[in-house]
Parts: structure tokens; C-alpha cells; sequence
């Protein structure tokens, strides 16, 4: 230290004493008398990233200026919704996006995105399922399952977030009216074919998107085909722009057509528009301009590649809304180099979007045209292979994920109709828990799909392989909808073993979301279903779920029955992994009533063996039991270095839940100990995993609130014939 007390300068220049950001604490003095005790910051949970959800923008968009300056000056008044409507294929979408992302700066919390399918064949996508998939994307994790909690915590976690919201292809108001929040500075602006008056009630500002002028469509459609061949057929161009309608859709599948045959004369185009429209110049337009549109998309699909055609027709059956190049691979029984080229041809030629990494998707009416072109085109034989081809390409990798994932689980023997030949997308269990949380949406599709198909032992296969997904990261709404299709489905199926090990898992998740009254009912149809199969292993698992709900009811007496009888069924028929199971939950109910050396002997018996099955992930969790224990029984160092290395086991595998859960013992134990600094180090880390894995416990953590219990559904599953 320098005698002026200014900052010295270190080896390399910088300043000793300097930035303490970049160096961490420092200190600075003329004389030092006694000890200097450094106290770090305290770690504060950091909010995951703002999402940036908004929709690319097209290199076409064009001479939009007008609508962009009515956007503002309603902004100008403070207007927290925005309604923007016009015809199909008319540009609302992108005019949005567009808008939206030039003020990015003023919603620093985020910009949210939803298609809310209005316009889409089937029903139109429920408030709820919007509101989940926005908290999630907030770092909610998991959420709830009733409506009304859900409405809740949206509007507790957006009430000091500045966030832009771009709700896409409305049906009705009351579709709308669910997703409204009314943090500082907000926006909602909402895309529909239809006006949506009655939001006004919401204090609604609109305005009504209408056709490109003729100057903005020629614009549009040299930037297509070039300013040479425009100049060459100024008029010819001039018609087709006015056939069009001023459509930008239309405009631009003309403009790709042409492009892709430089010698096809504008005109001869401009010709063949005109007869296809029976001369009336696309003035079905007026009634939401599918008719016109779909004359253009013809003319577009008619230029396609047999392999792209086919690609086309098969995508449009697809029961998705996006898609990549595996999918397309799969669903036509071809390469994925086969897939890349023609799925690039089809977005080259504007009928498939690009909307973001590895992800495609069509318009509204584009997916309409290619499903009439496959209903016309194709045999049902083509169609049904194709869709099957689908489907057992989401069995066959969901399968491969959880036998990453979850080897030591059973797993009911799987059959394909036409097993898939493709490399799998990922190669160790980080990435396969990875694929199978991005997938969620369309492999929940594949299995709502397959069950309305009559392919039912395809559909509860789906529900089993998915098993991982639902218990590492505890996606509750789907786990449960899954199980109650897979239950179904197993009956339809009349597999037994089938419907009693959708029954297990689908019980696990009722108990995980609080649901424990119906949880336990499906472990008692299970016990009953076991023992009239006299199947020992599937009682044992249908006793353990009871008393996990016994005693997350608080009655331990009763839990503790449940579970000792099923230690003896197990024992019984030789399974030690289950016995382990069981006595973990004994384990807890005792460190709960205040037991920790009869906790500390379930603990160490179950940890061993589960290590001797070679189950690592709940040979963890009874490891940071037993840690615990171990410091209420006045082990603490010891205890400490077992919660710490269960820590690092769920960490490796990417179990945040149990990284949380692990987090918060480390913190009860170093708070009791008197170390509180380190207690409040473990305790904003545990508090920034829940946030994102289980808002409850984010919730009773930041309240002050500690557990005492372990968590409600232990995610063990076993199933008939372990």
C-alpha cells in the first residue's frame, strides 16, 4: 500500500485498491492495528435472462411506414392494448414483430410470443396453457395446474416487470382477456382476423391493417425477382400486383414462383391468376382471402420438386405446429440430408417459415393447403405411414432418452410399426434431458394424437418413455394431462401392466402438484389392480404411493403402516431397490417428528443399497438425507460432506429440483451451526433454483419458511416386473 493512501499500481499496471468488480475485495489504509475480516456480498437469486420471444422479421417487409406510425401514436397514450386486425395473409404478424422489436429498450423484463391458433384447424390453444408457457419462460418452472392459481401467479410475478406481449392469430376476446396483466408500462398487442371489439372494455386501441398499395406491392415483388425483370413487364407486374390483391402473402409466393423460373414471363403468370380466379381478381379476399390465396399457392406448389412436394403434403398432415429436419426425416422414412434439402427448398419458396434455430412452421393457411393437397394427392395408405412414421420416431427417441436418463427404471417392452433409422439428436443424458424438455410440446402433440388415432399402445408408450422429463423437471399440467391419455389408452389397449404402471406414474405427479386426494385414489385402483394380477413388485409401489400420501395428509402414523408393508412385500419377492425406496420415506417421516438417529439408520440402509443397484439418483437422495440427519444427530462436518457430495450428483445430472432441495438442508444446517453468512450463501442459491423448478417452495423460501419435509412425490417409480 502506497503512504498517501492513493491506489498503488500491481505487477501488470493496474491499480491495487482499484475496481473492486474486477478484483473483489480489497483494502486500502496507512497502518493496519488487529485483524481485517473481509465479508463478501451476499448472493441475491438473479432473475433468468429476459425472454425475447418476438417472431423474426422477413428480409420482404416493406413500405409499412404509415401502419408503423399508427402503432406509435396510440402507443403515444399510454395504450396498454392493442388490437391490430385485417385479413389472412394481409401481414399482421409481421408488422407486429416489426413494430415490437424497434422497442425492445423501453420492456427490459422481456417480449413474450404466444399463437394462440384462432384461425388454426382444431380448437383455439386455452388461456391456461398460454399462461403456463409465459411463466415458464419468466423462470416460474413448473406451474399450476388450476386456472385460477395460474391467473395468480401471472399476476404476481408481472407486477413490477416491464414486459411487451404479442398474443398472435386471436379468435375472441375472451381468449384474450385471461392473459392481461397490469405491470408498469406494459403492452399487450393482439393479432386477429377479426376486430375484437369487445376489448374495448379493456381500454383497447385499434387499428385495422389494410392491403399494400399498388407502389409498396411492386415493391415487394422486385425484391423477389429483381428490378431488370420488373422493368422489362412494368405493366404485367402492375396486374399481378393488382391480382394479388395487395396481399403481401400472395405477392411474395408469386414473386418466389418466378424466381425459381427465370423464364416464365410475368404476364403468362398474371394470366393464369386471372383464370384460376374466375376473373374476379381475388375479391374472395373480403371473406378472409383463403380462396385467392390458396389459387396462389397452387401455382407455387405446382413448381416444387416431386421430393419437396411430397415433403409439403407430409407436413401438412403433421398433428404439430413446428417441425425440423428430423421430423421431416422421419415422417417420410428418408435421410436427414433428403430432409435438409427439400425443407430448405420449401422455405425458399416461402411456403414454410424459419423461425428459429433447427425450427420451421407454416402460415395458417399454408398448413391448410398442404393438408388439402395431401387428402388429394396421397393414398390414406401414404398418409397413415406417414403419421405413424411420426409417431414411432417420437417413441423410438423419447425411449432412448429415458433409457439415458433413467436406466435402472423399468420400462415395458416398446413396438414400432416402422422403427426409425435415424442418429439420435443427442449423445449423453444433459443433452437427452435437454431434447426431451424442447420436444415437449409436439412429443404431448404425438401423444394426443395417437390415442384420438386408435393407436393406443403407441400413445401410453409415449406417456412411459416420457417418464425423466416429468420427474427431473416436474412439468406438472403435462405430466398429469399425459397419464390420464396414457390410462386411458393402456384400457383401450387392454394391457394391464400397462394401465397400472400409468396408474403409479400418473400418481406420482398428483402427489408432486398437491393433488393428494386423487393421487390417492389411483394408488388404490393400482394396489387393487396388483394384487388381482398377484403382481408382489406393482403392491409394493401402490403401498409406498399411499404412504407418501398419507403422509403428506400429516398422518404419519398411517404413512408409516403403508410403508413397512410394503418393505415386507418387497423383501418378500427379493427387490431391494424398493425396500431402499420405502425406507427413504421412513427416513424422512422420522426426521420430521424429530427422530434423527432412527432417520439416520433408513438412511444409511437405503443408500447402500441403492448404490449396490447402481441407482445414482436416489442413492442421492438418500445420501443428503442421511447428511441431514447426521447434523441433527451432532455430526456436522461429516453430515455437511454428504449433503455436499449428493450435491454434486444432482448438479452432474442436472436435477434442479434436488440441487434446491440439497441447497436448502446445507443451508438449515449451516444456520443451526451458527455460520450464518454461508447459511444465507446456500439458502439465495437454493431460492434461485426453486424459482425456476417449484415457484411454491420459491415462495416459502423468500417468505422465510423452511420445509422440514422432503419432497411430496419421491419420483419413484418401479412398475410391474422389475
Amino acid at each position: 500500500m502506497s503512504d498517501s493512501g492513493t491506489a498503488s499500481q500491481g505487477p501488470h499496471g493496474n491499480e491495487i485498491g482499484g475496481d473492486a468488480r474486477l478484483y473483489g475485495p480489497t483494502v486500502q489504509a496507512r497502518e493496519v492495528h488487529g485483524g481485517i475480516h473481509l465479508h463478501p456480498a451476499p448472493v441475491v437469486p438473479v432473475r433468468p435472462a429476459p425472454p425475447r420471444q418476438l417472431l423474426p422479421v422477413p428480409a420482404h417487409f416493406t413500405n409499412r411506414e404509415s401502419d408503423l406510425a399508427a402503432l406509435n401514436d396510440l402507443r403515444s397514450t399510454g395504450m396498454p392494448l392493442i388490437v391490430v386486425s385485417g385479413p389472412a395473409g394481409i401481414g399482421k404478424t409481421t408488422l407486429v414483430s416489426k413494430w415490437l422489436r424497434s422497442l425492445s429498450a423501453e420492456f427490459p423484463d422481456g417480449q413474450l410470443y404466444a399463437d394462440l391458433r384462432g384461425h388454426s384447424a382444431g380448437e383455439p390453444v386455452r388461456p391456461a396453457e398460454i399462461l403456463a408457457q409465459f411463466l415458464r419462460a419468466l423462470g416460474a418452472g413448473p406451474t399450476p395446474t388450476d386456472p385460477a392459481e395460474l391467473a395468480s401467479l401471472w399476476r404476481s410475478l408481472t407486477a413490477d416487470r416491464r414486459i411487451a406481449i404479442m398474443l398472435d392469430n386471436s379468435f375472441t376476446a375472451a381468449q384474450v382477456r385471461p392473459l392481461l396483466f397490469g405491470g408498469p408500462g406494459s403492452l399487450v398487442v393482439v393479432t386477429s382476423r377479426r376486430r375484437l371489439t369487445g376489448l374495448r372494455m379493456q381500454g383497447a386501441g385499434f387499428h385495422q391493417l389494410d392491403a399494400l398499395g399498388p407502389a409498396a406491392g411492386v415493391e415487394l415483388l422486385t425484391r423477389g425477382i429483381g428490378r431488370d425483370r420488373v422493368a422489362v413487364e412494368l405493366s404485367s407486374v402492375h396486374r399481378l400486383v393488382a391480382l394479388c390483391g395487395g396481399l403481401p402473402l400472395a405477392v411474395c409466393l408469386a414473386s418466389a414462383r418466378l424466381a425459381t423460373r427465370p423464364r416464365q414471363s410475368v404476364g403468362a403468370l398474371a394470366d393464369a391468376l386471372a383464370r384460376n380466379a374466375g376473373g374476379d381478381r381475388l375479391a374472395a379476399l373480403e371473406v378472409e382471402g383463403e380462396t385467392s390465396v390458396r389459387k396462389a399457392l397452387d401455382a407455387s406448389y405446382a413448381v416444387l420438386s416431386s421430393g419437396a412436394a411430397r415433403l409439403y403434403r407430409t407436413l401438412g398432415l403433421l398433428p404439430v405446429r413446428t417441425f425440423d429436419v428430423m421430423i421431416a426425416a422421419a415422417s417420410c422414412g428418408e435421410s436427414l440430408d433428403w430432409a435438409e434439402r427439400r425443407l430448405d427448398e420449401l422455405v425458399e419458396a416461402n411456403l414454410v417459415e424459419d423461425v428459429g434455430p433447427e425450427s420451421c412452421r407454416f402460415h395458417d393457411l399454408l398448413r391448410i393447403h398442404a393438408y388439402d393437397r395431401a387428402m388429394e394427392g396421397d393414398t390414406s395408405a401414404a398418409r397413415e405411414e406417414a403419421l405413424r412414421r411420426f409417431c414411432d420416431w417420437c417413441l423410438f427417441t423419447a425411449t432412448a432418452a429415458q433409457e439415458r436418463l433413467t436406466p435402472v427404471q423399468f420400462t415395458l417392452p416398446r413396438i414400432y410399426v416402422h422403427r426409425p433409422d435415424l442418429p439420435l439428436p443427442f449423445a449423453d443424458g444433459v443433452a437427452a434431458l435437454h431434447w426431451l424438455d424442447s420436444r415437449r410440446t409436439q412429443l404431448l402433440d404425438a401423444v394426443r394424437f395417437a390415442a384420438s388415432s386408435g393407436w393406443y399402445d403407441t400413445s401410453w408408450m409415449l406417456v412411459d418413455a416420457l417418464w425423466p422429463l416429468f420427474l427431473r423437471l416436474r412439468h406438472y399440467a403435462e405430466w398429469i394431462e399425459a397419464h390420464r391419455i396414457g390410462l386411458e389408452a393402456a384400457r383401450q389397449a387392454g394391457n394391464r401392466e400397462a394401465e397400472r404402471q400409468m396408474l403409479n406414474s400418473g400418481a406420482i405427479g398428483l402427489g408432486a402438484a398437491g393433488q393428494t386426494e386423487e393421487a390417492t385414489a389411483w394408488y388404490r385402483r393400482s394396489l387393487q389392480a396388483a394384487r388381482e394380477a398377484g403382481d408382489l413388485r406393482d403392491e409394493g409401489q401402490a403401498l409406498l404411493g399411499l404412504g407418501a400420501c398419507r403422509r403428506e395428509a400429516g398422518q404419519p402414523e398411517d404413512a408409516v403402516t403403508y410403508l413397512n408393508r410394503a418393505i415386507s412385500v418387497w423383501e418378500g419377492c427379493d427387490y431391494p431397490r424398493g425396500a431402499a425406496l420405502a425406507r427413504t420415506t421412513l427416513g424422512e417421516i422420522a426426521l420430521a417428528t424429530g427422530a434423527p438417529d432412527v432417520a439416520v439408520d433408513c438412511f444409511s440402509r437405503a443408500h447402500a443399497a441403492l448404490v449396490a443397484v447402481n441407482d445414482p439418483h436416489d442413492a442421492a437422495r438418500a445420501l443428503v438425507f442421511l447428511g441431514r440427519a447426521g447434523v441433527l444427530a451432532g455430526e456436522y462436518a461429516e453430515g455437511m460432506a454428504r449433503m455436499n457430495e449428493a450435491l454434486a450428483v444432482f448438479t452432474g445430472s442436472g436435477a434442479s429440483f434436488w440441487q434446491a432441495r440439497t441447497l436448502e438442508m446445507l443451508s438449515e444446517s449451516a444456520a443451526e451451526h451458527g455460520d450464518g453468512t454461508v447459511a444465507e450463501d446456500f439458502l439465495a442459491r437454493a431460492l434461485a433454483l426453486f424459482e425456476i423448478t417449484s415457484p411454491a417452495d420459491a415462495r416459502r423460501l423468500g417468505e422465510g419458511g423452511r420445509s422440514g419435509q422432503g419432497d411430496r412425490a419421491a419420483g419413484c417409480r418401479l412398475g410391474p416386473g422389475v
